[in-house]
């Protein structure tokens, strides 16, 4: 069943100012998902802050070459969603993570972070970048470690002449 020109008018309206206010945004194609599949992926998505729409891929490539992505953007083959967010590594990472997880339905086809396009392997190294919180603790770990060195070597002089 056809969808009405007022429900287009929506999706493209929905689409086009949620990317212009995303930082980053994650091309996706589907194929086979179950329902069940759809609603995790959907409620994974928005526990991180991340919208997911499904458009049809005149309308996405309207909007994308609206906001000056034109002829950058992959062919849109297949069943077509945009994963988009404020925060710039989440739409990436949480759409590698359902596509680690259902290989076969779900792959990126690239993306757009910080106002570039990047394709599906720029987009898989920007998803393998760690959260700011594992970051900020390697930096205290990197910090702690040569004063912890230094301790180490203090006391073993000490005991060398006690």
């Amino acid at each position: 069943m056809p969808i009405t020109r007022k429900k287009k008018e929506e999706i493209y309206s929905k689409l086009a100012s949620g990317l212009k206010e995303s930082t980053s945004a994650v091309f996706i194609n589907f194929k086979g998902l179950l329902v069940s599949e759809v609603t995790e992926l959907r409620k994974k998505l928005r526990e991180s802050g991340v919208s997911y729409t499904v458009a049809k891929k005149s309308i996405a490539r309207k909007v994308l070459d609206e906001q000056g992505y034109k002829g950058s953007v992959p062919s849109l083959n297949g069943e077509f969603a945009i994963a988009y967010g404020v925060d710039l590594l989440a739409p990436a990472r949480e759409v590698n993570e359902f596509e680690k997880k259902f290989k076969d339905k779900v792959s990126i086809l690239g993306g757009v972070f910080e106002g570039e396009y990047k394709d599906r392997e720029a987009m898989k190294m920007i998803a393998a970048i760690p959260t700011r919180e594992v970051l900020l603790s390697q930096i205290a770990y990197l910090l702690k470690s040569p004063m912890q060195r230094i301790a180490i070597a203090v006391s073993e002089v000490a005991k060398k002449k006690a």
